[in-house]
């Protein structure tokens, strides 16, 4: 059963992780109206909500998130693409990126199209051993969206990602995880164990200190490295005016665990 305003996903929030699971397994949780709009409004959802301090995305059944579902593309007037990605796909992945916490992707099984993209666009990734990425849109003529064309060639290397985005041959778990798409690969018994214990580690640590990392991150990738290291410099001036650096401090003097507040 879905949880009360959601229908098309799962959201559980427990010692600060928030779970979210996109729920159309018979449809291998393939993106349509519903879940586009309540995945966005989850992820909103996570960031509003002071209680949770790390999420974790995955997907129900045997597939991550199969992309786009076809069959809406098929009904009468269909939205334009161009509107569709606009307005429907990139405020998805631009809300996981600029979520000021930890997001990962448990990626359960297939990840294709817009599906491949959401794991693209959190921060860490998991992958069962029977994961897979897949980005054949050429099949359907059309081109990679939903932030692949940027995220991809960052994760993997221009080469690499090239040959993802040119030719219909998946990408599985364990050459993910050698060319470092992945940060783990576990037996897909272990999947949310695995996901669970890192966000666990996660939100132990100073929410702020993780926030302004996520920033400094994005920062890096589009900015020259004089820009990049003095925005880090006024980035720590901020966590060091935080009374959880003042913690971490006292913490590390009195040799006891920080118990940070996210202020």
């Amino acid at each position: 059963m879905a949880e009360p305003g959601f229908e098309a996903l799962r959201w559980e929030v427990a010692g600060g992780i928030a779970t979210i699971t996109l729920d159309r397994p018979e449809a291998l949780n393939s993106l349509e109206g519903r879940l586009k709009t309540e995945l966005l409004d989850a992820i909103r959802q996570a960031g509003r909500d002071s209680s949770v301090r790390v999420v974790i995305l995955t997907g129900a059944g045997r597939a991550f998130c199969a992309g786009q579902d076809l069959k809406e593309r098929l009904q009468p007037d269909p939205t334009p693409l161009d509107v569709e990605v606009r307005e429907r796909f990139n405020p998805i992945v631009s809300a996981i990126r600029l979520l000021d916490k930890p997001v990962i992707a448990a990626v359960n099984g297939v990840a294709a199209g817009a599906g491949a993209s959401l794991a693209f666009a959190a921060d860490l990734r998991i992958a069962s051993e029977s994961a897979s990425f897949v980005l054949a849109f050429g099949r359907i003529g059309l081109i990679p969206d939903s932030g692949a064309t940027w995220l991809l060639p960052r994760l993997v290397g221009l080469g690499r990602a090239t040959e993802l985005m040119l030719l219909p041959d998946p990408l599985l778990a364990a050459e993910a995880l050698r060319i470092g798409l992945v940060n783990r690969v576990v037996p897909a018994g272990e999947l949310l164990a695995e996901a669970g214990a890192m966000a666990t580690t996660l939100a132990a640590a100073a929410p702020r200190a993780l926030a302004l990392t996520k920033r400094a991150i994005r920062r890096s990738l589009e900015a020259g490295f004089e820009d990049a290291i003095d925005y880090e410099a006024s980035l720590q001036g901020i966590a060091g005016r935080t009374a959880d650096h003042s913690e971490g401090l006292a913490a590390f003097v009195e040799k006891r665990a920080p118990r940070f507040t996210g202020s």
